[in-house]
């Protein structure tokens, strides 16, 4: 709160800035609410782009402006901060993701996720596991249940966990792994069925902010770090279908 106390009172003494926020798509409800928040309290505006993180990694790598990325993984960022495109020390967890297996369908997904080997459907949906770390864990979640050879040709991959959403909600596939944040909107009950995916079926999604070279003089930029990590930015991505860590 200290920390927080004091971005603000730099944040009224300095011009209101722009900050270029690279966006896993799982995200992005979430942030949307957040860049509100915080542009009310700080007078900054948050330019926010959304999409895979693997493929954020690759832009930011080839020289994409973005000064913060808030991604859908640990490792990216990690791996940004290694080959010197992000700030040494400034990476943290700001949210803990977790995947489900939905339908609009009501009464379709059962509790346990048996529906997966049933057959009863034509088309699953998932995020592209070789950029979108949601993906990666659905894939994980079929190898730990048997059933990755046997629904392969059943796939319909997205390239982020934003299509492979929409995928599902247009009815192009009968289901799909999604983001739970997707699908548990805040004061709203979750649409059609679901399996809420245990998380001990795959890696955790551990999902960190870093600060980018390109931010690095971006007070701005400084700013939406520290106020992501205060307790009123915690509660709000604990309402979007997060877990988050005490701080």
């Amino acid at each position: 709160m200290l920390l927080w106390a004091a971005v603000l009172a730099m944040a009224a003494s300095a011009r209101a800035a722009q900050v270029q926020v690279a966006v896993a798509a799982n995200f992005t409800p979430a942030m949307q609410r957040l860049a509100e928040d915080f542009a009310a309290a700080t007078g900054h505006e948050l330019k926010l782009s959304s999409g895979a993180t693997g493929k954020f990694y690759s832009q930011i790598v080839a020289g994409a402006p973005f000064e913060v990325l808030l991604a859908a993984d640990a490792e990216t960022p990690r791996k940004l901060v290694q080959g010197g495109h992000a700030v040494a020390g400034s990476q943290f967890t700001y949210a803990i993701g977790k995947l489900a297996l939905w339908s609009p369908t009501p009464g379709f997904v059962d509790a346990q996720g048996a529906v997966l080997a049933s057959g009863r459907f034509a088309h699953l949906a998932i995020a592209n596991p070789k950029v979108a770390p949601y993906g990666a864990a659905a894939m994980q979640v079929l190898r730990a249940r048997g059933l990755e050879q046997v629904l392969a040709p059943k796939l319909v991959t997205g390239q982020s966990i934003a299509q492979a959403y929409q995928f599902v909600s247009t009815g192009n596939a009968g289901l799909g792994f999604v983001a739970w944040s997707q699908i548990a909107v805040p004061g709203q009950p979750v649409p059609g069925s679901y399996w809420l995916v245990p998380q001990a079926l795959h890696a955790p999604l551990r999902q960190d902010a870093v600060l980018l070279k390109a931010g690095a003089e971006n007070p701005a930029a400084a700013a939406l770090l520290a106020y992501l990590k205060t307790p009123a930015a915690r509660a709000l991505i604990g309402r979007f279908g997060y877990a988050t860590e005490s701080r």
